[in-house]
């Protein structure tokens, strides 16, 4: 199993024209993406809570959540990010994927569209 790291824009909703590229590891297991503290306070971004997150070894860890615009390529998605502290790694998760309309193909190791399905009643 190989990682898969993608360079991805991210900007302020509010001024979308700013933004900064990210390199990214791609961890669709995580719900939420990490960026660093440092690149979202450049932004503007400002946090407006904390969630808490389980690490591998079985310790928490709490976190500041604000929101942020997401660009790669032509697509452009709005999602929550978490404020990453220096040693956080900085991960894409799979709120964001969903918000660009992709999802990891792990056996490439690339995005690919994500089939969009809409339940309801057949025609007729």
């Amino acid at each position: 199993m190989g990682l898969t790291v993608l360079t991805i824009e991210v900007a302020n909703p509010a001024a979308p024209e700013l933004r900064a590229a990210v390199e990214f590891l791609v961890d669709s297991g995580a719900v939420y993406s990490f960026v660093p503290r440092v690149v979202l306070e450049r932004l503007g971004i400002e946090p407006h809570s904390r969630e808490r997150f389980r690490l591998a070894d079985g310790s928490a860890i709490e976190r500041e959540r604000g929101d942020a615009v997401f660009v790669y390529g032509s697509r452009r998605g709005a999602a929550p990010v978490i404020f990453a502290e220096p040693g956080d790694a900085t991960l894409l998760g799979a709120v964001t994927l969903e918000s660009l309309g992709l999802v990891l193909d792990a056996i490439r190791r690339d995005l690919r569209p994500l089939p969009m399905v809409v339940g309801g009643s057949p025609p007729g």
